[in-house]
């Protein structure tokens, strides 16, 4: 298909949150609306709270694929300490009237009088009440797990049936098709109802009752169950429908030689099949300077290869690389943060890269057979689609709902031991405890099964993406909504 656009091609406005773990899918949603089906896609940011770094998928688009960033609005009140959920939230109802304007004028103009639906963030979803107010359909591109999803549903539930804090909740919480979840399980500031943030999850949950249905980066293998028991509730009128469209990952790179390419690809390719445990915490998450220490003390002692992501320590903020800040330090001291001798020791048997390499590539390639990972939605999807098993490292936000679903019986693709004390927060896993799950996942039996079921829903993420699969369909039932705008 070219990218000539039709001369009343539909418009789809997407309005994204900050982070790359956001603006990522957003990106390879509107790209592939733009190619695959001959939409014109505006792509919504937020001057606040961005970095390149996280906005760097937005520098490859398409023609028919613009970007669009609210102007920078005034924070200086809140705490210096503020959660990253109140200064997101507090972003983005104060560019309401900015993104008012912005669609007023998209819809004013002869290529935006057609504007066929606003997508919203799933951290975005007040949004939704501005596209109602100006006629336009409105859904939630939720960029998590179909689980996830319905947990922050629940939540306006959950806080009107209990009283005392989620996290001590004596028995787990049984969601509709989902595995069971402990209360803290959640996202943390669902689990404490004295965090500020908590009433702001319980509007959440509310605000996405405004759409006109959901659009997940989830797919069949991943949450069949789940997704029959959501279309049982819709279908009942209790939640607006799902469509599931996912895998949305970035394909594998296939552009530049052998001297574009990155060095820690050339050094997989000396590496046996099958031998390498990818280690990375995403873009966002990091771990306190004891941890990395005992970290890296655990790979050394497995004596298991590894490729290894190093980013700047936090002892304050398991987030604190979400807004970009750890990548503005440069590239230059990661690596000094980590045990004295231990490059040189481990040269033989690992690499460790500063801050960023290309994941999609490492997971894709022969020499690496496990993950250890922080089960961000997008590195979990990449890892399944990839058919790489997991160890669950989950640090914030949602990770540990999707920590439960990856590792639970009915996917069982990565290895997790849930903490056994519910207060965990700042509690240090040993480096013998390290040691055991890397060869566990490399060599042991629960490893192998691991392996295994990843095989099974690799071939389940295929099927999906495959021509005529369960995402196209997914994908085409919603745009014939769009395309039947007047």
């Amino acid at each position: 298909m070219t990218d000539q656009a039709p001369v009343h091609a539909p418009h789809v406005v997407l309005l994204t949150s900050p982070g790359a773990g956001h603006v990522l899918p957003v990106a390879e949603f509107a790209t592939r609306l733009a190619a695959d089906h001959g939409f014109i896609a505006t792509i919504v940011t937020y001057t606040n709270l961005s970095s390149p770094a996280h906005n760097s998928p937005l520098a490859s688009l398409p023609p028919r694929v613009s970007v669009a960033a609210l102007p920078e609005v005034p924070l200086d009140d809140l705490p210096a300490d503020a959660h990253i959920l109140t200064r997101i939230f507090a972003v983005v109802n104060r560019t309401l009237p900015h993104l008012r304007d912005l669609l007023r004028s998209l819809l004013g103009s002869p290529s935006g009088s057609g504007v066929a639906a606003f997508l919203t963030d799933m951290l975005c979803p007040v949004a939704l009440a501005v596209a109602r107010e100006l006629g336009v359909p409105r859904y939630v591109f939720f960029t998590s797990s179909l689980t996830s999803l319905l947990s922050l549903l629940y939540t306006p539930e959950l806080a009107r049936t209990t009283t005392g804090d989620c996290r001590y909740l004596p028995e787990p919480v049984v969601l509709p098709g989902c595995v069971p979840l402990h209360g803290a399980d959640l996202v943390e500031p669902v689990q404490n109802r004295s965090d500020p943030v908590y009433p702001l999850m319980v509007d959440l949950g509310h605000n996405y009752l405004l759409a006109d249905g959901f659009i997940v980066n989830t797919f069949d293998a991943m949450e069949h169950d789940t997704l029959v028991a959501f279309k049982e509730l819709s279908d009942r009128g209790v939640y607006p429908p799902v469509y599931a469209v996912g895998p949305f990952i970035r394909s594998v790179s296939a552009g530049g030689g052998a001297g574009n390419k990155h060095s820690c690809l050339r050094w997989l390719d000396d590496q046996p099949d099958g031998s390498v445990l990818y280690v990375s915490f995403g873009s966002g998450g990091t771990l306190s300077t004891e941890q990395t220490a005992e970290l890296a003390a655990g790979l050394e002692a497995s004596e298991q290869k590894f490729l290894w992501v190093v980013h700047f320590p936090s002892d304050k903020d398991r987030s604190a690389g979400y807004f970009g800040t750890s990548a503005d330090q440069g590239n230059d001291d990661q690596l000094s943060y980590l045990p004295e001798g231990f490059v040189e020791r481990t040269s033989g048997t690992g690499l460790a890269v500063p801050l960023w390499a290309p994941q999609v590539e490492i997971l894709n390639h022969p020499a690496v057979g496990g993950f250890l990972s922080h089960c961000g939605w997008n590195s979990t999807l990449e890892s399944a689609a990839a058919g790489v098993p997991m160890v669950a490292w989950p640090l914030f936000a949602e990770q540990r709902v999707n920590a439960v679903l990856v590792s639970s019986e009915r996917l069982g693709l990565a290895l997790w031991e849930r903490p056994s004390s519910v207060d965990n927060d700042g509690v240090v896993v040993p480096r013998g405890e390290v040691a055991e799950l890397a060869r566990e996942l490399m060599v042991g039996k629960k490893g192998a099964l691991a392996r295994n079921k990843a095989g099974q829903v690799r071939d389940g993420a295929q099927m999906a993406l495959a021509p005529g699969g369960p995402q196209r369909r997914a994908l085409a039932a919603v745009i014939s909504k769009w395309n039947a705008r007047p």
